[in-house]
């Protein structure tokens, strides 16, 4: 179809009604100068450079770290292994160590199967003559036979230091010759009870060692009570407590036991 004749007075040209009514001013131009500028220069570029080296070496510092960190775990993990064996060795030793003491214990309380200790003679009352001395005054002191005489293989003091005055004397050690001496002396001293001296209270024990001394002492409130109760017992080497009840016997090697018995 033919175009439809302008309006005579318009020109699309130079109408200022298709103008742009807010014109870029001076200042907004002077503003976007620097932007345009640093668009062209090499300032970005370099920062990412930078930033990109920067992310590399962190990476390389943290692959360095990772190593040493797995290297110190495997260490760790050898080290564990390590103590575990100790551990497992260092039980055995101590399993040998035990076994080794109760057998060195019970052998010296074996060699001291024919021994006693006695207490309460007075200092110096031997007068340096011990073995004479005990051979003549444990038969009076125990009521034995007339004309016995005691094979005392030997007598000693305990090596304790010299008691001040007002303390208690030191223990006679006696080692007899023959076991069954030493056993009938034991059993006289039960049988007579309280044992007297030249107005001297005189106790009698087997020479035992220090550990199976404490074993034996565990037994002591144990003893109390079934003496309370008059029920027969005994106490046996080396530290076996014997209750008899009626025909039958009961032995018990833990106090807690014999208690709860």
């Amino acid at each position: 179809s033919p175009a439809l004749p302008l309006p005579s007075g318009i020109n699309i040209f130079t109408d200022k009604s298709h103008q742009n009514p807010n014109p870029p001013t001076s200042s907004t131009l002077s503003t976007f100068k620097p932007i345009s500028s640093s668009l062209g220069s090499s300032a970005p570029v370099e920062s990412l450079k930078a930033l990109i080296n920067a992310v590399e070496e962190m990476k390389a510092e943290n692959r360095d770290f990772w190593c040493r960190l797995n290297e110190g775990e495997q260490r760790t993990d050898t080290l564990e292994k390590e103590l575990e064996k100790k551990k497992q060795h260092t039980a055995v030793l101590d399993s040998k160590i035990t076994v080794l003491t109760q057998k060195l214990d019970d052998q010296e309380n074996r060699a001291r199967r024919n021994n006693l200790r006695i207490l309460g003679f007075p200092e110096q009352t031997e007068k340096v003559k011990p073995i004479q001395f005990l051979q003549e005054a444990l038969p009076k002191l125990l009521g034995l036979a007339d004309r016995m005489q005691l094979e005392v293989e030997r007598a000693h003091c305990t090596l304790a230091p010299h008691p001040e005055a007002g303390q208690c004397p030191r223990p006679f050690i006696v080692k007899f010759l023959r076991f069954q001496e030493k056993e009938m002396i034991i059993r006289k001293a039960r049988e007579r009870g309280a044992l007297e001296w030249e107005g001297n209270k005189i106790l009698i024990f087997p020479d035992l060692s220090r550990e199976l001394q404490e074993k034996r002492r565990r037994f002591l409130d144990v003893k109390k009570q079934l003496r309370e109760q008059g029920v027969k017992y005994g106490l046996f080497y080396p530290a076996t407590l014997k209750i008899f009840l009626g025909s039958k016997d009961y032995s018990f090697t833990d106090p807690k036991e014999a208690q709860a018995f």
